[in-house]
Order: structure tokens, then sequence, then C-alpha cells
């Protein structure tokens, strides 16, 4: 999805906290799949080689993730920035803090990204009601996979939210076909508010 984002909204990409780096990094697959110059890519406050949750690898890592220690990294007003997180919004950091903590640290708007399957009315629904109880700013929803008119319309309803896009099931994933997917897919004008 990171990757869809910067090569549309042509942003810079930053992932704060980074596990399972042993498997290489998002940071290096956004790279990659959109085509990014190493300029438009800001390294990790944090990177984990084991594939676990935050908390987890950092205890293992005999560290203590910091939210002072992330800060926004300093950019042009015109340039956009893509901003991933690690996990679900109530994934834990630190003993206190959970990826919700992180979102309110840095004061930016959240798209959250959801599948289109079984189980994600229940699952998107929570995630946006967790998301408005911490006072975190949702610009929309952008789901992904196979298409799902009926659990779009409950996502929609019942969270109140709208579906700014949907990533469907693609047979090759590179930059072409993401830019493809997004103006097939998106709702521009909800990107630019």
């Amino acid at each position: 999805m990171s990757a869809l984002l910067c090569a549309a909204l042509d942003a810079m990409y930053w992932k704060p906290i980074q596990t399972g780096s042993r498997e290489g990094t998002d940071r290096a697959t956004v790279q990659r799949l959109a085509e990014l110059p190493r300029n438009r890519l800001i390294p990790e406050a944090y990177s984990f080689a084991p594939p676990v949750s935050p908390h987890l690898a950092a205890r293992r890592a005999r560290v203590s993730i910091n939210l002072n220690k992330i800060q926004i990294p300093r950019l042009h007003n015109a340039v956009n920035l893509v901003v991933e997180g690690a996990g679900g919004v109530f994934v834990p950091l630190n003993e206190n803090q959970l990826m919700t903590d992180l979102m309110q640290h840095l004061r930016l708007p959240v798209l959250l990204v959801a599948r289109s399957s079984l189980g994600t009315i229940n699952h998107t629904t929570l995630s946006i009601a967790a998301l408005r109880a911490a006072g975190i700013d949702i610009r929309g929803v952008i789901m992904v996979g196979k298409p799902n008119l009926e659990n779009r319309k409950a996502i929609e309803h019942y969270g109140k939210i709208c579906v700014i896009g949907i990533v469907p099931q693609l047979t090759r994933i590179d930059k072409t076909s993401l830019l493809r997917a997004f103006r097939k897919h998106f709702d521009r004008e909800a990107l630019a508010a």
C-alpha cells in the first residue's frame, strides 16, 4: 500500500519502526516497487531483525522504544510524506504504549488499510473506533483484495467513514500497475484534503 501511495503522490517514505528486517525491510520493498530514489526514503528510527511485534523485538534487543526519539523529518511543505505503521492500531510498542500512541505523537492524518475479505467489517470498525477514541484524524479507509461491495458498504455505514480506495488483487506488482490501480480505484480528491 505504501508503495502505491508513494508512487501516486510522488511522496517520500518513512517507516519509523521496522521489525522482521532479517527478511528485508519495507523501505527496500517500497523503493523497488515505487521506483523511489534513495533521497526519497527516510531511515527507520528503530529496526529489529525478528518478525515479531515491536515491543517483543525491542525487548529481545534489550532496548525500549522511546517515542521522543521518533520525530517527523524536516521536509519542505510541498513534499508529501507516507508514514507506515507496524501492525495494527493496538500493537504494543513498549511496556506502556501502543501504535495509537505513536500516531498521536506524530499528529498526522491516518489512512486505515483493511483487507476486503471475511472478517473485515469487525476488524475495520473496531480499528476505526480505537482511532477515534484516541482522537486521531482518520481520513479514510483503503481496502485491499478482491473487491467486496457489501463489506465496503458496511464499513462505510457502520464505521461512518469513506472508503477512499481499493487495491484489487494484482497479477503483477510494479510502479505501472500500482499507478493504474490508483487512477482506477482511488478518490484522489479525498487524498488531497
